[in-house]
């Protein structure tokens, strides 16, 4: 009984030590091309009233609670969200929109647990369809260190974001 409490503490201080080495950032992104011009695509993503018919998140929880302020689109426009343990709560906030090419948003969450991220969207126009990746990178502490040892962030809002940008796709080529 001795030697395999031994043999777990061992295993359970090099987890721990080996969280330390990993990143301190990290990155996930998915790319799509959108047979439609920038101008078309950016109004999606720089207005929060119509995130609702693309964003994977709002489906999450039907009941979440919305709240939408600051500017009507673009640079300040604000929304705030709280919602069931899948949605968790938490703002964005537009912080650039570079027209025709990138919309740059603030990503706080407070729950399920608290962290700020960058979330982007860069577009390049291929004349006529349009190449977008959607990004978010941020800061990764020890905890999300950890976490990440048994799942990737890619792993955890990669497939999200794939989904996204398939209903975005569709919504642009109406």
């Amino acid at each position: 009984m001795k030697t395999i409490l031994i043999v777990l503490a061992v295993a359970v201080a090099g987890i721990l030590l080996f969280a330390t080495t990993r990143p301190d950032t990290f990155r996930v992104e998915r790319t799509t091309t959108i047979q439609a011009p920038p101008e078309k695509i950016i109004p999606f993503l720089e207005d929060f009233h119509k995130w609702p018919e693309w964003s994977p998140f709002e489906k999450l929880d039907p009941s979440m609670k919305r709240t939408l302020s600051g500017a009507e689109k673009g640079k300040g426009a604000v929304y705030a969200w709280d919602g069931n343990r899948k949605a968790g709560s938490g703002r964005m906030e537009v912080l650039e929109v570079v027209p025709g090419s990138k919309v740059s948003i603030e990503l706080a969450f407070t729950k399920p647990f608290e962290s700020k991220n960058l979330a982007e969207f860069d577009l390049v126009n291929k004349g006529g369809a349009t190449s977008v990746t959607w990004s978010m990178s941020g800061p990764q502490t020890y905890v999300t260190k950890l976490m990440t040892i048994f799942v990737s962030m890619d792993s955890m809002v990669g497939g999200d974001f794939a989904t996204g940008l398939a209903n975005l796709k569709a919504a642009a080529e109406k």
